[in-house]
């Protein structure tokens, strides 16, 4: 028993230092490479500066559709910056009918700025120079090919859209359908047979490059509603490069204190309270680059505070535990009582925040939704790791025979 959890004990802390140099410092097998997760963390535009722009979409007063309008050019704006390999910029939108693009670290905002710039508004017309269908109509469009190896673009159109075109194809058959973007004709294609069911395919591609190129125009071009820029900035990092190393700085001499006095004052389970911290600082920064959260000022602050109520638990935790050793309890009675008597209190002030996360991040926007984001995300991080892990660690240390209640700081 005792040394069965002695190996699980030093396996333990053995993943914990594999994994905290991997996150330090990245790893390289081969071909496969692991960028340390500092590189991962996407900086938002107070950290990093960049690009900020307002738009205002024209829609009318009591407009029944203006949330799918807006919904739409928002996701139209997104694949833009996709393509232009903007993937950290983030679209909110903004009152009832405005958009707000933020784009960090942009090294040339003018370029970016001319993508976000030219809304377009795509349309098929037929023959009789009547609008047949709208981009708002599009669902997909992508390359491929058909018999023979033809270069074409697919396209899948949505029910109403559908309807529409269904029956001016009929109409139309053996004529052409003109696509347009912003009164420029980016494609004539002949009607050579009815679409009854929104799928069909456009012809005469001379390469798969030429019809990459229509379907991302189809695609990205497709605005449901006119946009009108409002505001441009290209605008520098709140917190310059100095400053955030000087952050950083202070967050790890921070750390650093709250490890010795953990330690210090509480001995053994401060250490075991300190391991936890470092699995909840990887598990939090791994979550963050996976999820691909974007890390604010106000993110920053909400990570600190949940770091705060994590050592908060495991104080709370190790007080009883105290109590329960000095009226004369076994180690195994301490720690399960310690935690028991521990659990409601922690759990009552971690859900408590994490309704007041709720809120923040359903009526905030911006830094405040970010601010909400990682508070949360570090409240159930920081719950797990100061019930679970730490009860999970104490335990097998206690298996150790490890009696001595003055190294439990009592």
């Amino acid at each position: 028993m005792r040394k069965k959890s002695g190996l699980k004990l030093f396996l333990i802390i053995l993943c914990i230092a594999i994994a905290s140099y991997i996150a330090l410092n990245g790893l390289e097998i081969g071909i496969y490479r692991i960028v340390p997760l500092g590189e991962g963390v996407q900086q938002g535009l107070d950290l990093k500066g960049g690009l900020y722009v307002v738009y205002e979409a024209d829609i009318a007063p009591g407009d029944p559709d203006r949330d799918n309008k807006i919904e739409g050019a928002i996701r139209v704006m997104r694949n833009r910056l996709d393509r232009a390999n903007q993937h950290e910029a983030t679209i909110a939108p903004q009152g009832t009918n405005r958009i707000v693009v933020e784009i960090p670290g942009v090294s040339n905002p003018q370029e970016l700025a001319d993508i976000l710039m030219k809304p377009a508004v795509l349309e098929f017309i037929g023959p009789e120079g009547d609008v047949i269908i709208t981009g708002k109509d599009v669902k997909s469009a992508k390359p491929g090919y058909i018999t023979g190896q033809k270069p074409v673009v697919h396209f899948e159109l949505h029910p109403e859209g559908a309807k529409k075109f269904a029956e001016a194809t009929e109409k139309y058959l053996g004529k052409v359908i003109k696509i347009v973007l912003d009164g420029n004709p980016i494609s004539q294609p002949k009607v050579n047979e009815e679409i009854p069911n929104g799928q069909g395919v456009i012809e005469g591609m001379e390469n798969i490059e030429e019809a990459k190129t229509l379907a991302n125009l189809i695609e990205s071009g497709a605005l449901p509603v006119e946009l009108k820029q409002v505001e441009v900035r290209t605008i520098g990092a709140t917190l310059g490069a100095n400053a955030l190393e000087r952050g950083i700085l202070a967050g790890i001499v921070g750390l650093s204190l709250v490890f010795l006095f953990m330690l210090v004052y509480y001995r053994l389970p401060g250490l075991v309270a300190d391991l936890a911290l470092v699995v909840y600082a990887l598990l939090v920064m791994l979550i963050t680059v996976v999820a691909r959260i974007t890390i604010t000022l106000p993110g920053i602050a909400g990570i600190v505070l949940s770091i705060g109520m994590a050592v908060d638990a495991n104080v709370l935790i190790f007080e009883r535990m105290k109590e329960e050793l000095r009226a004369g309890k076994t180690m195994r009675a301490a720690l399960d009582a310690g935690f028991s008597k521990a659990f409601s209190a922690i759990l009552d002030s971690n859900v408590t925040t994490l309704i007041a996360g709720v809120v923040l991040l359903y009526f905030g926007t911006g830094p405040i939704q970010g601010f909400a984001k990682t508070l949360m995300l570090g409240v159930v991080v920081s719950l797990f790791t100061a019930v679970v892990f730490t009860k999970y660690v104490l335990r097998l240390i206690i298996d150790l025979n490890v009696q001595n209640k003055k190294l439990y700081g009592v």
